[in-house]
């Protein structure tokens, strides 16, 4: 197996747009290419998605045990032949200032794979240099093989800032004129996905004729991921329905979190709450997860034949699982952002608002509850990031966990069948909460 991976000073130097143009050309080339995003990211990885052919995969070293990280890593990555890999934030940012634990370079390091460098190199030439250098050097056993040059103004300018780095022994592997038009917009949280903005794929070409693929190749072949190759995934015989939400709205989920609800015996049923009148027939339970129901709040709430549906399968005593959107959605009202307020399924007792302030960051929880997830007492992790807000305390707390500064947080709604919490979760890292929610479905 072999990989490479793309990581930056900072966010906003145009790691996804280098990272999907990267994946594109290599699979003009012919190449099987399987990218995949570091973090919890949901949008990002849509790109990625799009330009390779291939579903990307998220990995994320805090809801992932490093074990668990390798393995699905290694799941993938055996059936491609080239592996791209797109750091978050910067090359050094983990979960704390003070280690990176939780980073891009920790993970290279786990996977053993080598460091492509994506520069904006706007309004710098020299300096660039001393940018690479310092990140090539500050972070033991980091192994930086080259730079890719980002949002370059000409190819003069390019052929300044190679100058440069090559005084200190790091290749140009590649640059990316500026261009207005590559610049994927975003909305409050991250970029928009691949389904409401792209690129004109012979515009993407033109912008990766300057990605030197050779040597990127030979970057790529020169460290391999050692280990066993896995086989291919298969799934046993499904054993129970599962219906999850998939239109606009609700599309938040990583693929290897729907793997592990197969691998537990789920045959998973989409649906669109936006446009279906009702729920699959014959499902065993109802997934709902992330996305954007605040956007389509108006036409959610217009289709009350749905929500009646989902009303009374959740009376029927069937699992009902409400993940951020979700628990937007399952909730009585939803307050977009016009302040307009929408009556949504009333499942769970609470009501929502949207709020300027963004509420994010990896959790260290307990379940507080039985749900159809977790035992109670169980620990877990879950990511939060939502900019939606309870309208009051929740009074059936589905997690609680303690801030940094020793104040219990509680969150969420478990009351019998339901839980709904704006926490996102890996079921990858929580196999038996995949399996004991198929068992709930039967």
């Amino acid at each position: 197996m072999t990989g490479l991976v793309l990581a930056a000073p900072h966010s906003g130097s145009g790691k996804t747009t280098v990272s999907a143009l990267l994946c594109l050309a290599l699979r003009r080339r012919g190449l099987a290419v399987q990218p995949f995003k570091l973090g919890p990211d949901y949008l990002d990885p849509t790109h990625l998605s799009r330009a390779a052919g291939r579903a990307a995969r998220n990995l994320d070293s805090f809801l992932l045990s490093r074990e668990r990280l390798g393995e699905l890593f290694g799941r993938a990555a055996a059936q491609a032949d080239v592996n791209v890999i797109e750091g978050v934030m910067g090359l050094y940012d983990g979960r704390a200032p003070g280690s990176d634990e939780h980073s891009t370079a920790d993970l290279a390091r786990l996977l053993g794979v080598p460091v492509v460098l994506v520069i904006d190199a706007s309004g710098m030439a020299r300096t660039v240099a001393a940018v690479a250098c310092g990140l090539r050097d500050f972070g033991e056993g980091t192994d930086v093989a080259g730079v890719i040059l980002n949002r370059v103004g000409s190819v003069g300018h390019a052929e300044l800032c190679e100058e440069a780095l090559r005084q200190v022994g790091l290749p140009v592997l590649g640059f990316v004129l500026r261009d207005a038009a590559l610049e994927l917009p975003s909305r409050h949280l991250g970029l928009l996905s691949a389904e409401q903005a792209s690129w004109d794929e012979a515009q993407a070409q033109n912008a990766a004729r300057h990605l030197r693929l050779d040597e990127l190749l030979r970057v790529v072949r020169r460290t391999g991921v050692q280990g066993t190759v896995p086989a291919a995934l298969t799934f046993p015989e499904p054993v129970a329905r599962l219906a999850y939400a998939y239109d606009e709205a609700f599309h938040f989920y990583y693929p290897d979190a729907l793997d592990e609800l197969r691998l537990a015996g789920a045959e998973l049923v989409p649906f669109s709450p936006l446009r279906d009148a009702a729920l699959p027939p014959d499902v065993g339970g109802v997934l709902f997860g992330g996305g954007y129901p605040e956007v389509h709040a108006a036409q959610l709430a217009a289709n009350t034949a749905m929500l009646r549906s989902v009303r009374d399968f959740a009376a029927s005593g069937r699992p009902v699982i409400g993940e951020c959107g979700g628990l937007m959605y399952l909730g009585e009202t939803l307050e977009d952002p016009g302040g307009h307020v929408h009556t949504l399924c009333g499942v769970v007792p609470y009501r929502t608002r949207m709020s300027p302030r963004v509420l994010l960051g990896y959790r260290d929880a307990v379940s507080a509850a039985d749900s159809p997830l977790f035992p109670a007492g169980e620990a877990l992790r879950g990511h939060e990031f939502h900019f939606s807000t309870l309208t009051h305390a929740p009074t059936h707390p589905a997690y609680r966990w303690t801030t940094q500064g020793g104040h219990t947080v509680e969150e969420g709604y478990a009351s019998g069948n339901v839980l709904a919490s704006y926490l996102h979760l890996h079921y990858g890292g929580f196999p038996g909460a995949a399996r004991r929610l198929v068992q709930a479905c039967r």
